[in-house]
């Protein structure tokens, strides 16, 4: 075998071990949703995400089915680190949440499950009243300090990290820390009597739960999602 053949190799061999000893486990397949399924989707009859070559995209003109169709892993999760990469079109809107449960008394994901908001960040500009609603807010509860965000259209990034034992979320957006919290306690209760969350008995009670990817109108892909538990 060529020598140098041998030593990429093997480099890259070496590498894949590191990554693995690291505990990062791949969430993007290449041509499935092995790992994953839809909200409450027990008859199959929901639909609206397809996935080619590692990118799961929502598309709201393709949905059909009643109900929520947020997307769900089938593994359940409590403190973790979580990466993955992220696409809209103009006017779209998403979210990432976790700590979500797919009992049959929740209508939807964010009845349970807090959201880091996904949105094109020209929805709401520089507008005070709806930062807790723009791209990098803990939704409806904490704004983001700033706007990291590409223009839609294009790829960004979350490095998202829930750490139930540190009590602390951490969220980085291309590369810049947007948003900082605790998980519970006093400051975390307070938010939550200030939201539109006050009145849901499951919010925020679930330290293990499904990760989600919101359904919403517009166009919106995801790619390149691993995750850590902690």
């Amino acid at each position: 075998m060529n020598r140098y053949i041998f030593i990429t190799i093997t480099s890259i061999f070496i590498c894949c071990q590191e990554s693995l000893s690291q505990g990062w486990e791949n969430l993007s397949n290449q041509d499935s949703f092995e790992g994953w399924h839809i909200y409450q989707n027990e008859s199959g009859a929901k639909s609206g995400w397809t996935v080619e070559e590692g990118v799961f995209t929502f598309d709201q003109n393709n949905a059909k089915g009643e109900g929520n169709k947020s997307l769900l892993t089938d593994s359940v999760y409590s403190s973790f680190e979580i990466e993955f990469e992220w696409k809209l079109s103009p006017n779209s809107n998403s979210g990432f949440m976790w700590g979500v449960s797919e009992d049959m008394k929740y209508e939807h994901p964010h009845v349970t499950g807090p959201e880091i908001q996904i949105i094109d960040a020209e929805v709401y500009g520089d507008d005070p009243k709806h930062q807790v609603h723009n791209v990098g807010a803990l939704f409806d509860m904490l704004p983001p300090n700033s706007i990291a965000a590409k223009k839609a259209g294009s790829w960004n990034k979350y490095h998202i990290k829930v750490d139930h034992k540190k009590n602390q979320a951490l969220i980085v957006l291309n590369e810049v820390e947007v948003n900082r919290f605790p998980l519970s306690g006093e400051e975390w209760e307070d938010m939550v009597k200030k939201s539109k969350f006050s009145n849901m008995s499951g919010f925020g009670k679930y330290k293990e739960g499904h990760i989600c990817l919101q359904d919403h109108p517009g166009l919106i892909s995801y790619k390149n999602i691993k995750i850590k538990r902690l």
